[in-house]
C-alpha cells in the first residue's frame, strides 16, 4: 500500500452517469489481487475531507495503468469525472483483499455475478481465471439498458448473461431470476454490488460455496476508523475496508 501522485491517461464516459478512468502509476506494481479498490482524493478541492474508494476494474503491468469504473453519485465523483488526460490524481493503493484466486483448480467453472458498479472488479477476475485455465461464466445486472457496459469485454471470455430490472435489454429481471431459469453448472460463484443482492444470492445458492464482495460507505480505508464494520456469523465485526471487501459468503449474516 502506498500514496502515489499518479497520471490520468483517459478519462471517458461508458454508459448512464458511468465513467471509466485509466490511471498511470508505479504502484501498479503492488496490484496483483482481483477485488482490492483504491481510495482518491478529491482534486482541486479542499471541500472534501474523505477520500473515495473505487474497485480496480483492470490491471496492466506492461503499460504499468490500471483501469477504474465509477459512477457519479455525488459532488465527488463529479469532480473526478471532469478530470482530463495528464491531470494527477492522489491515489493510495492497493487496498483491502480481494478474491482467492487458489479457490478453483484448473478446467473448474467460476460464476461471476455483479450488479451495477459491482460489475467491474469482476472483470480482472475473469482475466486472471481464464489465464489459469479456469472457465468463466458471467450473470451482470443493471436497472435499464442505458447503464449496461462491458457486456462485450465479458464476452470474450466466457458466456455472459445480461439483466435489467425494467427488462429494456437481455432479460428481464435481476441476476437471481436467472440463476433461476438457466439451470447453470458451476463450482463456486463470486459476487460483488449491492447488499440486497448479495443477500438473495447468498439465499438462493446456499449449498455452493461462494464470496461476496460487500460495498460500504468508507472512510480512511485503511481499517483505523471501524466505519465499514459488517457482521459475522460468530457474531464479531470485521471491517469491510480492511478485512474485506472479499469475505466467504459463509462467513457473513445479513
Amino acid at each position: 500500500m502506498q500514496v502515489e501522485l499518479a497520471t490520468v491517461v483517459k478519462n471517458e464516459k461508458l454508459a448512464k452517469n458511468t465513467f471509466k478512468i485509466t490511471v498511470k502509476a508505479n504502484l501498479v506494481k503492488e496490484m496483483n489481487t482481483p477485488g482490492q479498490f483504491v481510495n482518491i482524493k478529491i482534486p482541486k478541492t479542499e471541500e472534501f475531507l474523505l477520500r473515495r474508494p473505487i474497485s480496480i476494474c483492470e490491471i496492466n503491468k506492461e503499460k504499468n495503468n490500471f483501469v477504474m469504473i465509477y459512477k457519479t453519485v455525488g459532488e465527488g465523483t463529479k469532480v473526478i469525472s471532469k478530470l482530463k488526460a495528464k491531470e494527477k490524481i492522489d491515489i493510495l493503493a492497493p487496498l483491502g483483499n480481494g478474491y482467492n484466486m487458489d479457490s478453483l483448480k484448473k478446467g473448474q467453472t467460476a460464476l461471476l455475478i455483479g450488479g451495477g458498479i459491482g460489475v467491474p472488479p469482476l472483470y480482472e477476475l475473469a482475466k486472471q481465471f481464464k489465464q489459469k485455465g479456469i472457465k468463466t461464466i458471467h450473470i451482470l445486472g443493471f436497472n435499464t439498458k442505458e447503464e449496461v457496459f462491458y457486456e462485450e469485454n465479458f464476452k470474450k471470455i466466457g458466456k455472459t448473461y445480461i439483466a435489467t430490472a425494467d427488462g429494456s435489454y437481455g432479460e428481464k429481471g435481476y441476476v437471481t431470476d436467472i440463476i433461476k431459469q438457466k439451470n447453470i453448472k458451476y463450482d463456486k460463484y463470486y459476487s460483488c454490488g449491492p447488499i440486497l443482492m448479495l443477500k438473495e444470492i447468498k439465499k438462493l445458492e446456499n449449498k455452493k460455496q461462494g464470496y461476496l464482495s460487500l460495498e460500504e460507505r468508507m472512510a480512511c480505508g485503511v481499517g483505523a476508523c471501524y466505519g465499514c464494520i459488517c457482521k459475522t456469523k460468530s457474531s464479531s465485526t470485521k471491517r469491510v475496508c480492511y478485512d474485506g471487501p472479499v469475505f466467504k459468503a459463509e462467513e457473513i449474516a445479513f
